[in-house]
């Protein structure tokens, strides 16, 4: 039988599409091969940030940057700017061959200077021969063009052509995706550009992203306007017709940008992330269906910043030329992945060549095994577990076309932090329903402090701490704020024989109130703020940093704010209401800042306060005492409660609780301090990278506090 050579072809395309031949344009072959992951992207704003920098995982999940997250191309020798943005990598229908294009744009210059693009090509993703377009220049009858933006590359079966798709506006225009073919070199265009799909909403559509699967190519684009986010539209042609879903498909509320998919190696669906560029890093979530998408950050790990990048599969081979390229014995030493080693906390020191790995409490260190990833081509000895208990333990790193290099390993169990991960603002609990310590803190790690939940942990013994999860998220729980989660406070009171749980917290520099009947929630919102005003009698300042405090002698709850001035009130016997009347400001003395605490000890009510700004390296906490939960408040001499410890590399140690052991003079002073030990290198948002941590308290003979010495060992567990 003798089929008609144009069925054979056509029927031929058809399954490529069928099968899902998607924008990353691999063949059978190659993809059966990918084992790993090449992410290209993008840094910053800044001119020297503006450049194309590579990462690669082994899973899609943990990213390693390459060449020490420096540019692997130089911005000057490939556009006409000075600075690309936006890079999106390509395999080539044939599997060997790389495609890459990136706005050609300085930011500096004005989000409306730009005009053109950037091509390369590589047969090797080492080597790239680049040219460049600017659209009005090459196109006349686009001469009101201002923004030519995201540029990204697929390979049209149907034509046997690459197309290239980006935003475009002229004049004040909204943003519209136009697309046009390469020309055989990918050095130019060979067909003018042509609309792609716009708003139908009228508003601008922006950083497009198209995946084939199942006979369909999926638009993933950002709508701004009216409304905002990633949206999907739909076609069974590459070019024309595509249909616009509804729902937004980010998973989350924080702005985004753009979006890049990505289908795992492993079979098991896809990756969409998205840029969050007010947050500073990236979201990334999973689908199987290119329709349900479902957050997966917690497995996600990065040792770099990215802007607006994506993700090719590569093979092992290709993995290997990159890091003999461009990898080095840093990014494999920093590579440890054993779940004991407490990874934000690892020091590596390049120039005596030492590293030093905090491990969790309990880890065994006679018999540890960091678990340095393997990487094609690098071969790291010892490859067993070793004994660390001795001290350090050589480790020799040989990559491919690079000198060996000896690095010194030591293991050592750092109980501070006592979280996993950001959190500040420390608030601890000694319940008497569970007998179990609870720490309540500030969600961390959000640019400029715009967290929106609040979360707790339980222990025993205060060294192991389990998270309980999200107690009260002001996106679903609460109806009078929804921004700037803050600074909690708790309460355990036995109201008509049950225990109840009063949680104070801030949101929007306002003081709200949440009760739940368990230490871990969940949490119900009285409805309204408790206190929405400046006291009188203050000149600014915020209605921050809520304590609360009940009296030993008389039974009696106060709670204490404020920024810049220190307030206190008494609570009624509801717990969600102030005494009228009873508002009295008690500010020590022009050291006091925020973040008041108070306890009661030997007949003496202690005072203590933070000092400075939490964005400063000087963050401390102060004291004083008094006869009275309501002052006055008297200043000692020498009244530093905790401060940095510049030697042993902590700083900004601000805004604590403190909690004592149940029938014991025995107390422990628990802080926030920079994130260690990169926080000293962050600027101000050290300022919102911080971490919690526990250490004694004591107190001198005549019931002086005794400066609290910082440090990175923590404290023994506890025992009740």
């Amino acid at each position: 039988m003798v089929m008609n050579k144009k069925i054979v072809l056509k029927a031929a395309l058809l399954w490529l599409v069928s099968t899902g031949f998607n924008a990353t344009a691999q063949n059978s072959k190659a993809t059966q091969k990918n084992s790993a992951y090449l992410f290209t992207y993008f840094t910053g704003n800044s001119k020297d940030e503006e450049a194309i920098h590579f990462a690669l995982s082994t899973d899609g999940y943990r990213f390693r940057a390459l060449n020490n997250d420096k540019p692997v191309i130089s911005s000057a020798s490939i556009s006409a700017t000075g600075g690309v943005r936006d890079p999106h990598i390509l395999r080539g229908a044939d599997g060997k061959s790389f495609y890459m294009v990136a706005t050609d744009m300085v930011s500096a210059k004005g989000w409306d200077s730009n005009r053109g693009m950037v091509l390369l090509k590589s047969n090797d993703l080492i080597h790239w021969n680049s040219s460049k377009i600017n659209i009005p220049q090459t196109f006349p009858q686009f001469a009101a063009v201002n923004r030519v933006w995201a540029p990204q590359t697929i390979y049209d079966t149907k034509a046997g052509k690459y197309m290239l798709y980006w935003s475009m506006r002229a004049g004040s225009e909204p943003d519209k995706i136009y697309y046009a073919y390469a020309n055989k070199d990918f050095t130019g265009f060979s067909s003018e550009p042509k609309q792609l799909y716009f708003n139908p909403g009228n508003g601008a559509t922006i950083d497009g992203d198209i995946v084939a699967k199942d006979g369909k190519y999926y638009l993933f684009f950002k709508t701004e306007g009216s409304g905002a986010g990633i949206k999907i539209a739909v076609s069974d042609q590459l070019t024309e017709g595509y249909v616009l879903k509804d729902k937004y498909v980010q998973q989350t509320t924080n702005p985004v940008e753009g979006a890049g998919v990505f289908k795992l190696n492993n079979g098991k669906g896809y990756i969409l992330m998205y840029d969050l560029y007010t947050k500073g890093k990236y979201q990334f979530t999973k689908t199987a269906d290119l329709e349900n998408f479902t957050v997966v950050d917690d497995e996600v790990s990065m040792n770099f910043h990215p802007r607006h990048g994506t993700v090719l599969p590569i093979t092992s081979k290709e993995e290997e030329a990159l890091l003999s390229k461009w990898g080095t014995a840093e990014e494999v030493m920093e590579s440890v992945q054993s779940p004991a080693v407490k990874k934000r906390n690892i020091v590596l020191d390049t120039v005596l060549k030492t590293l030093m790995l905090p491990v969790k409490p309990g880890t065994v260190i006679s018999k540890f095994d960091p678990e340095f990833i393997g990487l094609p081509g690098v071969v790291i000895a010892p490859k067993a577990a070793q004994n660390f208990t001795k001290g350090a333990v050589k480790y020799t790193i040989n990559i491919k076309s690079h000198a060996p290099v000896t690095y010194a390993v030591t293991v050592k169990e750092y109980h501070n932090p006592v979280l996993d991960g950001y959190f500040a603002d420390p608030e601890i609990l000694y319940s008497k329903k569970t007998g179990k310590y609870y720490i309540y803190p500030t969600s961390d790690g959000f640019t400029g402090w715009s967290g929106t939940y609040f979360k707790t942990f339980s222990s025993t013994d205060l060294v192991n701490w389990k998270d309980e999860g999200v107690i009260l998220d002001l996106a679903k729980d609460v109806s009078w704020a929804k921004k700037n989660a803050w600074a909690p406070t708790i309460a355990e009171k036995l109201v008509n024989g049950q225990y109840k749980y009063f949680y104070y917290y801030c949101a929007a520099q306002k003081i709200g109130v949440a009760v739940a009947n368990d230490p871990v929630g969940p949490f119900t919102d009285s409805g309204q703020p408790l206190i929405d005003k400046r006291p009188e009698g203050t000149k600014g300042g915020q209605q921050i940093d809520p304590a609360v405090f009940t009296d030993p002698k008389t039974g009696k709850s106060y709670i204490y704010w404020g920024n810049g001035y220190m307030a206190v009130a008494e609570l009624n016997d509801d717990m969600i209401s102030l005494k009228p009347g009873t508002t009295k400001i008690i500010t020590p003395d022009n050291t006091f800042r925020e973040g008041c605490y108070v306890i009661y000890r030997n007949g003496t009510y202690y005072f203590m306060w933070s000092e400075d700004d939490t964005r400063s390296p000087n963050y401390k906490v102060r004291y004083g005492t008094s006869t009275s939960p309501t002052g006055p408040i008297t200043i000692p001499t020498n009244n530093i409660v905790i401060t940095q410890d510049a030697g042993a590399g902590i700083y900004a140690t601000g805004h604590n609780s403190v909690i004592q052991v149940l029938g014991k003079d025995e107390w422990y002073i628990v802080y926030h301090r920079f994130t260690y030990p990169n926080g000293i290198k962050m600027g101000e948002s050290a300022g919102y990278n911080r971490e919690v941590c526990i250490d004694k308290l004591e107190f001198n003979p005549d019931g002086s506090i005794k400066q609290v010495k910082p440090t990175l060992t923590g404290i023994a567990p506890v025992k009740k």
